[in-house]
């Protein structure tokens, strides 16, 4: 039986960005699990930390009730980072998504920026997002991501917990298998390559044709790496003869179908 998988979103969205994974993986016969992280989605109003977002994914590892595939996006990949090197335990695979830049204070200074100017704005920039993801996504992804709702108020928090985040050390700390997934046109690859170096035991895909929000530009590409990442989990955990060899650490491909 296949591990479960555990979702976990980016940025001022929820658990409802996951929609298309979620139905996909469910079909499947998977069971998957998409939270919300405190400050947003249900949990709107919560403060955000990076500890309590740690404990938010091992408290969705824990209802499953057995290790799990970790898969986050963004701010999500970086959370699932974090998770994975303090509880490598519960941890059976990682997937980081579009979150392949180190979090760097004069990285983090150019999100600050924006974030003060739409604090100005009467709605915090409510209209400005809503409008940004109906240009940039497909419609459905768009609705998934929307109804959600779009916790503005979070960013600040968030921004300044991550900035913190030794995200290397942290790949490093983690010896288990690890996917970092990028769209080929996606402005947060700028450090893909250090990010694979820092894996114990990774590999690199790009999915062509896509931007920073990949599970959504290209979603069955983007769920079938989910898949076929949590068949190697499990098959490498049940350590039976069919199990397949490690993959060399550092390889890169391209993922139009990708494994």
């Amino acid at each position: 039986m296949s591990v479960p998988v555990v979702l976990v979103h980016g940025l001022r969205v929820s658990g409802s960005m996951w929609r298309p994974q979620v139905e996909m993986l469910q079909e499947q016969g998977r069971r998957v699990v998409a939270l919300d992280l405190p400050g947003h989605g249900e949990r709107r109003g919560e403060e955000f930390s990076l500890g309590s977002a740690v404990d938010a994914v091992a408290g969705a590892v824990d209802e499953l009730g057995e290790r799990a595939l970790v898969v986050g996006l963004s701010l999500g990949g970086f959370v699932s980072i974090a998770t994975a090197a303090a509880m490598p335990g519960r941890v059976a695979g990682l997937v980081a998504a579009s979150c392949t830049a180190r979090p760097v204070q004069a990285l983090m200074h150019m999100y600050r920026l924006p974030t003060v100017l739409l604090d100005r704005l009467p709605d915090k920039g409510q209209a400005v997002n809503q409008r940004f993801h109906k240009l940039t996504l497909p419609d459905e992804g768009a609705e998934a991501v929307l109804d959600g709702g779009l916790a503005m108020e979070a960013a600040r928090a968030v921004i300044d917990e991550v900035s913190e985040l030794d995200v290397l050390g942290a790949l490093r700390a983690y010896p288990g298998p690890v996917w970092l997934i990028n769209g080929a046109r996606d402005h947060f690859r700028i450090h893909e390559k250090r990010f694979l170096d820092a894996c114990v035991d990774g590999r690199l895909l790009n999915v062509p044709r896509a931007g920073h929000m990949v599970s959504l530009d290209q979603p069955e590409n983007f769920t079938k790496i989910i898949g076929d990442a949590a068949d190697v989990v499990s098959v490498r955990a049940a350590g039976g003869p069919g199990a397949p060899p490690r993959l060399e650490p550092g390889a890169v491909r391209e993922a139009d179908s990708a494994s």
